[in-house]
């Protein structure tokens, strides 16, 4: 072969290279740029501008008002059940000794004890036990149930033995909503119940006489003598221990809900004319409204969900969907712009295998070339060669799911202190309890910064965001607190 030729073939096979090179080039901007739309859309429906959250706060206002303003829950004009959840005394701060809880989130029960110091002391001596629950139990009787708690009570004081008196305790029962709830059985019957409804009240005074009877066979000198709460309601109760300003507690976790204190003359549903404050149950996370930022890939979750049209406010801001809201993001990049690679991911199409723990460990990487997301994405979708570029896409995705639900579930919190009329006049303060509130820094960080931005330089001072006292659960031993309640 001459050098002529071989010069050919050569420049040949480099202009075929070239062109190759090109056209590789030319479709990884492709990609990269249906990415970016693909991210800037997502985005900007998502966006919560300080006039959007307003927005938000009013429609909630009203739908508390309007809700309030109903003969029952059952007829309401707002998409909030609103129940009338404790009527007795919430804690002053100068309860003292030793308390018991018990807490039922979801298939778990957590059994407490704690010994509170009164002036306002904080809580002490906390011992806590958390057990999986049989499924025969959690689809059985109410009798097998609190048999089930009496028992495991009677071991969780024989490994945490302390001084003990004669006298009767009370035991605080508190209930945690979890996204997979049980359908049938005893769990079920004692969920999301109102005083104010006869019907809720008979099943209040059904369960409170079949617990106290058990506790009794088993030999405990402790009783329920008040019906079982919403968490959230412990949560304040611990609040109000610590400080006479607390007006309300917000739950973040993998579910949410909030509760504040109303006084009794604004329920119209509720039958005493005493003038006495009561509790709230918002049940928010029913919460809907036309002004939500929601997008395509809402309403693809809600409309795959197990409660299609329910709980839309909780699927926005809770821990149980917000890495399902990531995970649907990234396999539409996958698909249309092969984030991934050429081949999907098989595990990016399973729902919810992405949870808000690794959703906040991807977040909140600060490592130059986002190790932690690498690992996550190895771990969790069994990606193992992303680039550095998808990881950066990765961790965007994440704050924008990340700031539209903190900054939201903050709109709400604005939104129950304008209702009570506090945002100009008195301090008020708000408890925050929950995983997702708790371990998410920046979570916390885009709520916090939410409600000054509403509120302003001059206002923001009214509005003081706490963090619950004695760690998940701790409720239920402030609510044992409250005494004896009329049930």
């Amino acid at each position: 072969m001459t050098r002529k030729v071989v010069v050919v073939a050569v420049t040949a096979a480099t202009v075929a290279a070239a062109v190759i090179i090109g056209r590789w080039m030319r479709r990884k901007e492709r990609r990269r740029k249906q990415t970016q739309r693909i991210l800037r859309k997502f985005a900007r429906e998502c966006a919560t501008p300080v006039s959007k959250l307003w927005t938000v706060a009013d429609t909630m206002v009203a739908d508390m008002t309007a809700s309030l303003a109903s003969p029952t829950a059952a007829e309401s004009r707002g998409s909030l059940n609103m129940l009338v959840s404790f009527a007795g005394s919430l804690p002053s701060g100068d309860e003292k000794g030793l308390q018991y809880g018990a807490n039922l989130r979801g298939k778990e029960l957590l059994l407490l004890r704690g010994t509170l110091g009164g002036n306002e002391e904080p809580i002490s001596d906390v011992n806590k036990q958390e057990t999986s629950i049989p499924e025969g139990v959690l689809n059985g009787s109410f009798k097998e149930l609190c048999d089930y708690i009496s028992l495991e009570l009677v071991k969780f004081l024989g490994k945490n033995p302390g001084e003990e008196t004669e006298d009767v305790k009370n035991l605080g029962f508190t209930l945690t909503r979890y996204v997979e709830q049980i359908g049938s059985g005893s769990i079920s019957a004692i969920q999301r119940k109102s005083l104010a409804d006869d019907n809720d009240d008979k099943v209040f005074k059904e369960f409170v006489n079949v617990m106290n009877e058990s506790l009794e066979r088993h030999g405990l000198k402790i009783r329920m003598n008040m019906a079982q709460v919403d968490d959230t309601i412990g949560v304040l109760a611990g609040g109000r221990y610590y400080h006479k300003d607390t007006v309300a507690a917000v739950t973040l976790g993998m579910g949410t809900n909030a509760a504040y204190i109303e006084q009794a003359q604004e329920v119209l549903r509720w039958k005493s004319n005493e003038s006495q404050e009561i509790v709230i149950s918002t049940e928010w996370g029913d919460f809907r409204s036309c002004h939500l930022p929601l997008t395509e890939f809402d309403a693809a979750l809600d409309a795959e969900s197990l409660n299609t049209g329910s709980r839309v406010f909780e699927k926005m801001v809770s821990g149980g969907y917000l890495g399902e809201i990531v995970r649907r993001v990234l396999l539409r990049m996958s698909e249309e712009s092969a984030l991934f690679g050429d081949i999907v991911p098989p595990k990016l199409k399973t729902p919810y295998i992405l949870g808000s723990p690794d959703m906040a460990a991807m977040h909140q990487d600060i490592s130059e070339d986002r190790d932690i997301v690498n690992k996550k994405l190895k771990e969790v979708f069994g990606i193992m060669d992303s680039t550095v570029a998808a990881r950066e896409v990765v961790v965007e995705v994440c704050d924008v799911v990340a700031e539209r639900a903190a900054r939201v579930a903050g709109a709400g919190i604005v939104g129950m202190i304008k209702k009570l009329g506090r945002l100009e006049k008195k301090m008020s303060i708000v408890i925050v309890e929950g995983g997702l509130y708790d371990h998410y820094r920046v979570f916390r960080n885009y709520l916090h910064s939410s409600v000054w931005e509403m509120l302003g330089d001059e206002l923001s001072d009214h509005v003081v965001i706490e963090h619950s006292h004695g760690g998940s659960g701790a409720g239920a031993l402030f609510f044992a607190a409250c005494g004896n309640v009329e049930i």
